[in-house]
């Protein structure tokens, strides 16, 4: 279980991350909580030549919220600085749910939220509720940023966007809209420090009568080799009242749509059962919550 020899680098500003990202490319793994990258390095799925541990890189941190406009997360940000942030409870309240269901403790304060995503994996937690929320990730290299929706970032298990000198910097989420609210819930073996078996966020907006769908995205994780984000259940149910019997077709169409294997963890039969079980309680869960109930 040694690492393999590897050269390490601690830049201080964006400037030399970006520059070190930019000469040293695919030789180079960016350190920042390092809860999955070391383990991996362990276990000899990676043997990177250099590390560029960005954890005094304070721009890359912290969230930033301002009213109308939404929030900027740093990738940087540690897991357990979301969980505790009033801010993403109170408005991303799916994301706020997802953080504290992330490992243990110890890990919340480690892990990062770009890492979460850089790392890719089906079950991981934060980016069904980030893809929900209509989350942008910040790709930034030493010639400048670009922006892609998160769903685009994520390209399947253990794969991103990201390009050789490239490194994810922030995520962009936009203010919830009025009459509006998000949720997140998983499913697993135990009730905490497991990988999820599946997991789910759901982000509704009502019309101004309080009572019909004027937007919905429901996304699910642990089903497909990437966030699977629904088609079938805002077919269903924008643009009209919410009721039990759409609830349930919502539910069965969701089911169908999960792409799931069977692992130690779960079989696929019991992943789309279990689909349905969790699309259902989210949605009347979060349909309460968007009324004020």
């Amino acid at each position: 279980m040694y690492l393999n020899h590897f050269e390490y680098f601690a830049p201080k500003t964006p400037g030399e991350a970006l520059d070190l990202a930019g000469r040293l490319g695919n030789k180079a793994k960016v350190l920042a909580g390092g809860t999955d990258l070391l383990i991996m390095m362990k276990e000899k799925l990676l043997k990177p030549e250099y590390l560029i541990d960005i954890n005094e890189v304070k721009e890359f941190k912290g969230i930033s919220y301002e009213p109308g406009e939404g929030v900027v997360i740093g990738a940087g940000t540690k897991i357990s600085e979301i969980e505790t942030s009033v801010i993403i409870r109170e408005k991303y309240h799916a994301l706020h749910q997802a953080a504290g269901e992330l490992g243990s403790a110890q890990v919340r304060h480690m892990a990062t939220i770009g890492g979460n995503s850089c790392h890719a994996s089906p079950a991981a937690e934060t980016p069904p509720p980030l893809v929900a929320l209509g989350a942008k990730v910040v790709i930034s290299n030493i010639s400048g940023d670009r922006e892609l929706p998160l769903e685009e970032f994520i390209l399947g298990n253990r794969a991103t966007a990201l390009a050789a000198g490239e490194m994810l910097t922030k995520f962009i989420l936009p203010e919830p809209a009025p009459k509006s609210a998000s949720r997140y819930a998983y499913i697993g073996l135990r009730d905490a420090m497991e990988i999820d078996a599946v997991n789910m966020a759901v982000n509704i907006v009502l019309e101004e009568d309080g009572r019909t769908i004027k937007d919905l995205r429901l996304v699910m994780g642990s089903v497909s080799p990437r966030p699977l984000v629904s088609a079938e259940v805002p077919a269903i149910l924008v643009g009209r009242q919410f009721n039990g019997e759409l609830v349930e077709k919502a539910a069965k169409a969701a089911s169908g749509e999960a792409k799931p294997i069977s692992d130690i963890r779960a079989s696929a039969e019991y992943r789309r059962e279990v689909v349905a079980v969790l699309a259902r309680r989210l949605l009347k869960e979060t349909y309460a919550a968007a009324k004020g109930v």
